[in-house]
Order: C-alpha cells, then structure tokens, then sequence
C-alpha cells in the first residue's frame, strides 16, 4: 500500500505481517489465562494461531476476521477479567493485520494493543500488581523487531484514556519510539 495523501501512511504487507507477529507473540503468552478459565474454548488460541498464519504468509481475509470476532465473544463469555483481557489480546493479534494506513493515534492499538491486553491480563493473575504488568510490558517492548518501531514511528503517539490497558500501551509507546531493538 502506499499512502495516497498526506493522512495515509504508508504500510506494506510485510509491515502488516511483521506488527502482526509481534502482536501474535505478545498474546500467545497469556492463552492459558484464558484457558485456565474457559478450558473448553478455543476461540483465542484460534486468533492467535490465525494471526501467525498471516504473519507467516498467509491470506489477510475471512478467516482472520471472523477468528478475531470470536475471540472477542469469547472474552465475553470468561468468568474472571484476567481471562477477558486474555482474549482481548488474542482478538488483538488477529486485528493487528488490519492495522489502517490512517495517521491517527488510535490505530497505534493495532500494533500495541496485545502486549498491553496481555499485561494488563498478568497484572490481574498477580492481583493487580501494577510492577507485574509493568514488567511483562517491558518484556513486549524487547519482542520488537526493528520493523515493528518503524512502523509505531510512522503514526502519532498513543492515544489519551482506556484505563489501565491505555496506560500500559501508552508506556509501550513511549519505550519503543526512542528504542532501537536488537537486529
């Protein structure tokens, strides 16, 4: 894709699959989460695992859509907030592939939407230790490949509210856009 004007920003589908793949990475850490919760649900393991497939190659179409649907039907139907925001980071991955070429701030949950969902889901497990969250953030700013921090780079700085998961994806941002990850 290239941008069209001067409010497009220019991705790829390498730059997609690349976000993608940190994205996916961010919410397969915390599939059991949702699974100690709903052991009987695949819906989020089903995202994540759609989510890799694009990142890998993949088509970007129906499939990937509809998987990140029911993770997001699944985080509805988990008993605690732990497991909810579990599967919000696995709908998160798969909608990291539609990361819009708009530049505006909110499309920045696109590409840090799952480590901050997945932070926020260990923060609650380690009931609600803000360090723990803090640190398992830290941990999804070091998964990023220079490719991911090039693309945050492109867009406006993460958007104001969204309570606690906000905050943990506004902390991501503001670590990645001066860090130069490893090659």
């Amino acid at each position: 894709m290239v941008a069209g004007d001067e409010s497009e920003i220019a991705l790829s589908t390498q730059d997609l699959r690349e976000v993608t793949a940190f994205a996916a990475a961010c919410a397969e850490v915390v599939l059991e989460v949702f699974e100690a919760d709903q052991p009987d649900d695949s819906r989020p393991r089903d995202a994540v695992g759609a989510a890799w497939d694009f990142a890998r190659g993949g088509e970007r179409g129906k499939s990937l859509r509809d998987t990140a649907w029911a993770a997001l039907r699944a985080a509805k139907s988990a008993d605690t907030a732990a497991a909810r925001e579990a599967a919000w980071a696995a709908m998160s991955a798969a909608g990291a592939a539609y990361l819009h070429p708009l530049a505006k701030a909110t499309q920045v949950k696109h590409i840090l939407g799952a480590g901050a969902h997945a932070a926020r889901a260990v923060e609650l497990v380690a009931g609600h230790d803000p360090r723990i969250g803090a640190d398992h953030a830290e941990r999804a700013v070091r998964r990023a490949t220079p490719v991911v921090v090039e693309v945050l780079r492109r867009f406006p700085p993460a958007p104001d509210g969204g309570g606690r998961v906000g905050e943990l994806m506004r902390v991501m941002d503001a670590a990645l856009r001066p860090y130069t990850p490893a090659e």
